[in-house]
């Protein structure tokens, strides 16, 4: 972590975490699956290629020509069985389908059982990340108070800042609850 030497420093410093953790919720939301097609539900299977692992859509190109197809045209036509492996061994439950030149992975409806153990996945992942928001808030309160202790700042200048943190992490945290909603209502939905 940087040196915070006024109440600015630990303010940016809070709102670059911050945003920080609101981008990877973001990602993680991005790779849970719905009943969408979506590339970015592929970006953590990772295939074991000349022995190192390199992600899918490092070793071809991903489309969705349909909504509920992905296609995953490989550069390198003898990966298509490592990528085909890969997708049955994640645990996405994905049957992937190949004819040696590209891999087809149609992404069934997922079943109401499957839904809810999705949306409970999502609310363990979204209190990862509020939990995240609320340790950078801890972090940057005690060096806040830390700077008025050692007197560089003084006692109103250090209310005036942990109110201006409060008002930032309610903002961020409002952001994450916001993405998740909506991620439950997407999940939930049946097309």
């Amino acid at each position: 972590m940087t040196t915070i030497a006024t109440t600015k420093d630990a303010m940016a410093a809070a709102r670059t975490r911050m945003e920080k953790a609101v981008e990877d919720f973001r990602k993680e939301l991005a790779t849970l699956r719905t009943g969408r097609a979506n590339a970015a539900i592929l970006d953590a299977i990772r295939v074991d290629y000349h022995g190192t692992p390199m992600p899918v859509n490092q070793l071809g190109t991903v489309t969705v020509p349909e909504a509920t197809l992905l296609v995953i045209a490989p550069w390198d036509p003898s990966v298509v069985p490592l990528i085909d492996k890969a997708i049955r061994a994640s645990d996405l439950g994905l049957n992937p389908t190949n004819d040696g030149k590209v891999v087809r992975v149609p992404m069934p409806a997922p079943t109401e059982e499957r839904r809810k153990e999705l949306v409970k996945h999502l609310h363990k992942i979204l209190e990862n990340h509020r939990t995240a928001v609320r340790n950078i808030r801890r972090d940057i309160k005690e060096a806040i108070d830390k700077l008025e202790k050692e007197k560089k700042i003084s006692q109103d200048e250090q209310k005036r800042a942990l109110e201006e943190m409060e008002k930032f992490t309610h903002t961020e945290t409002k952001k994450i609850e916001d993405l998740s909603a909506a991620k439950e209502k997407e999940i939930l939905e049946i097309r």
